[in-house]
């Protein structure tokens, strides 16, 4: 187990965080880390409110920046998800410097744009996995606390169960996978096990998206698809009499990639780590 201290800065490229949420995450690392190895940085911009964002571009650019270049800092853990990190990926990615390679990376949902524009050019070491946020989940400590476990100690049973040594992985919202295939910030998945997990979308849009995933090239290298939870999905009119699993099954067939069966992500308190690579 590490010894040492970690530093872990937070930084919020989306949606605001609650300086209430920040309070309660914070007092959970000092229980469970009370000889003070868990030491965290909330960034001042995380509170910041531009309409639906944490500041506006310029202000949550900055400060991913800062955090991420900062060299006493060990992890970026971001604050929440909504939406708004693509917005910052032409930013903050030219001005990336040596420190951030060197930095692990945690967040999932709307931070997939920044994970996996992270992963193609070689900054940190992604993973998606749990935010601050998800102490406002019902069994959130839960989440926070297997966070920790990964940034702190790399702990093993905060990683997803099927990850299997020497096989390559990474993880995505459907929705953000699809919206970062084709630009150029989308990461070379070839050879890695790619787990996909959705929330709040009807099926026809997870089917729609899964048609776009499946049937980029890139995706068709591959080693295969794992679908965590789609959780929340709203209703269709009519209803689309087909599930989550039967989809994703068949545009893996048509696309000629293997369905592997399921992971164990999601938009919830069971969400497991999964670092890229």
């Amino acid at each position: 187990m590490n010894k040492q201290p970690i530093k872990i800065g937070v930084v919020a490229p989306a949606c605001r965080l609650d300086p209430l949420v920040a309070e309660k995450v914070l007092a959970i690392a000092a229980e469970s880390y009370p000889d003070g190895r868990a030491q965290i940085m909330v960034h001042p911009q995380c509170y910041l409110s531009d309409g639906h964002f944490a500041g506006d571009d310029a202000a949550r650019a900055a400060a991913f920046v800062e955090v991420a270049n900062d060299p006493t800092l060990d992890a970026v853990w971001f604050a929440r998800g909504g939406y708004g990190s693509c917005r910052i990926l032409e930013a903050v990615i030219p001005r990336l410097e040596e420190a951030a390679r060197a930095k692990t990376f945690l967040g999932y949902s709307d931070m997939g744009s920044l994970l996996g524009a992270l992963y193609r050019n070689g900054f940190g070491q992604a993973a998606h996995g749990p935010m601050v946020s998800d102490v406002r989940r019902h069994g959130g400590e839960a989440a926070v606390r297997r966070a920790l476990a990964w940034l702190v100690d790399r702990d093993p049973a905060a990683l997803e169960p099927s990850l299997a040594p020497g096989q390559k992985a990474a993880a995505f919202n459907i929705t953000i996978l699809g919206a970062l295939l084709g630009t150029p910030f989308a990461p070379d998945l070839t050879d890695h096990v790619l787990m996909l997990e959705e929330v709040s979308e009807q099926m026809y849009r997870i089917d729609r998206s899964l048609f776009h995933i499946t049937n980029h090239s890139a995706i068709r290298r591959v080693a295969g698809i794992r679908l965590g939870r789609c959780s929340d999905i709203a209703p269709n009119d009519p209803d689309f009499a087909h599930t989550e699993v039967e989809v994703v099954a068949d545009w893996c067939a048509r696309a000629g990639i293997p369905y592997l069966g399921r992971a164990d992500i999601g938009h919830d308190v069971g969400n497991c780590v999964v670092p890229f690579g």
